[in-house]
Order: C-alpha cells, then structure tokens, then sequence
C-alpha cells in the first residue's frame, strides 16, 4: 500500500458536519478536486487523526492518499462557509441542527445526505428561512481507521432541482461525483428507506455484509417484506417508490454492494448507536399514524434494539 500527502488547497470552501466514513468520504474528495473543506466534529480520535495526517481515502486497489482539512470542534472557530453538508448519524442531527445555527451565515444553505427520516425537519427547528434541503447518495464508505477510509463502490447523489442547491452539485461535480437532478425527491428518499430498512438491520442483527442476505430463503423473505411495508406507507401518503418491484429493486442492491458492510452493521461492531429509530423506526411511526400494519419493521427494529441492550450489558 502507497500513501501520498497532496497540498492545502484554496477555493472553493465547504463545511462538513461529521467525521465518520461518508463525511471523510466527501471531505478527501473535495479537497482532492481543490476545494476548502473545513470538517465539524466531536469524536476525538478522529478529529485527531484528521489534524496530524488529514483525511485518508483508500480505493479498490488499496492505494491511499491523504488530504489535509480544517478541524474544528466549537463551531464559533469555524469559518464564514455559506455552505454545510451534514454527514452526521441522525441521533447526532439535533446536536449539529445546534452547531450550525451558531456558525452559518444568515444566507447560507445546509444540505443532509443522511439516512432515514426526520433529519430534515430537525435541522429546519434551528435553521429558518427555508434554507435546509435533503439529498439521497449512494456512495459508500468504511471507516477502517479515525480519519482514514475506504471506498465502498462509486454511487450518485441525487439532489432536488432548486436554485439553491446548484452550488452543491457544481462541487459535487467538481470532485468526480455523478449528480442527478430530480423534481421529485420525496420519492427518492422514500426509496433509499426502503433499501435500508431491508438490508441494514438484518446485516447487523446477523452480522453478514450485504451479499450474504440474498443466500438464504428466509433473510431475502424478511429483506422483501420490510421493503414492501415501506412502500405501503409511502403510498399511503401519496409517494410512489422509483422503482415498480421494490423487493427486486433492494436484492439488486445488495448484488450490487455484495461485499460492503451496511452502516448499521458497522455501527453494532464498534458498539455505537444505530439509526435504528430513524430507518425501521421512523417506518413503524409513520405506519401507524397512516393506518398501515408493519410487523416486519416493528421486528427487525426491536432486534436490533435488542442486540444493543445486551451488548452494552457484557
């Protein structure tokens, strides 16, 4: 394995909030391509591994290269950036909704690619003026090391066609990423729920990759039936999946991400919180208040709320 250190670069600048595998991810792309990138973070390994070597990406061919970033961890230090992209899990999402009311400017614009429902409406409490927007990504990542990960497979993010988001997507761009400009987002994040509703807890109740699910009758039956719960509640709000066989849709994505490990997977292995509440979780609340049964996410989500309990007891 070879490592290269490249230089500071200068413009254009974004903050990142977040310094977990998809927000070092974004940040050594970023910087690759000469932008600025200022990360907000609280976990201290990380923030210190960023500052003594910079974000580190490792790709397919195990071939690493390192970035360096600004740091901060009160967000009074950070710099004048009109623009945030929040990269948190979402039980970290009121905590940044809080930072970045303290160091945003009065016009800037804050863009979520995290998982699950909910985030979105808690960033827009602390944040006003219509300035909080959602995207969907597919890009994945695994954190192998505090500030150093490893690519999961190139992917698009998908952003709703608005003025105010043409400053993302040029950076986007800008660092390699496919963009995909859509009318209709709701649909799209209603979709990628479903995905991780299937896949995520069953990898991490049974400590598989994502593959490993389409091997057994019983896991692809629990997959399809999450999935088709939430496409249930989406229709009954009026939100129709991208996508006409939803089970088939989430076993092509995990054949398509067969070796990766799901963030949630992750999470239970190094014994942090999952986002549980905001995927499966936020599927059973939204079910009930729509009138639609979802036995299968109630399930899989007091699984894994389980598996977490007994794990923090050893």
């Amino acid at each position: 394995m070879t490592s290269e250190v490249s230089k500071m670069p200068s413009s254009p600048s974004i903050l990142i909030v977040g310094t977990g595998a998809l927000a070092c991810w974004f940040a050594g792309r970023f910087a690759a391509a000469g932008s600025a990138v200022t990360m907000l973070g609280t976990w201290p390994e990380g923030m210190a591994a960023l500052r003594e070597k910079g974000v580190t990406l490792v790709d397919s061919r195990g071939k690493a290269q390192s970035y360096p970033v600004r740091v901060v961890a009160d967000p009074q230090d950070c710099p004048n950036l009109e623009l945030a992209l929040v990269l948190v899990k979402a039980w970290q999402t009121e905590r940044a909704a809080r930072q970045l009311r303290v160091c945003l400017p009065p016009q800037g614009q804050v863009l979520s690619l995290q998982n699950g429902l909910g985030n979105l409406q808690l960033l827009a409490e602390f944040i006003t003026g219509e300035r909080v927007h959602q995207g969907i990504t597919t890009v994945g990542g695994t954190l192998v090391a505090p500030g150093r990960v490893r690519s999961g497979g190139e992917g698009t993010i998908s952003l709703a066609n608005i003025p105010q988001l043409v400053s993302f997507a040029r950076l986007f761009e800008q660092a390699g990423f496919a963009v995909e400009k859509t009318n209709n987002i709701e649909a799209l994040i209603w979709g990628k729920l479903a995905v991780n509703a299937a896949i995520n807890p069953l990898t991490a109740i049974l400590g598989v990759p994502n593959g490993a699910l389409l091997i057994q009758p019983e896991s692809r039956k629990l997959m399809a039936g999450a999935a088709a719960e939430v496409a249930a509640v989406a229709a009954a709000l009026r939100i129709w999946l991208p996508f006409e066989d939803v089970g088939a849709a989430v076993a092509a994505v995990a054949q398509r991400t067969a070796g990766n490990h799901s963030s949630m997977l992750q999470d239970m292995q190094r014994g942090a919180p999952t986002e549980i509440e905001a995927i499966n979780g936020a599927v059973v609340r939204v079910g009930r208040q729509a009138g639609v049964p979802t036995p299968v996410n109630e399930t899989l989500s007091m699984l894994v709320k389980a598996l977490v309990a007994t794990k923090n007891q050893k």
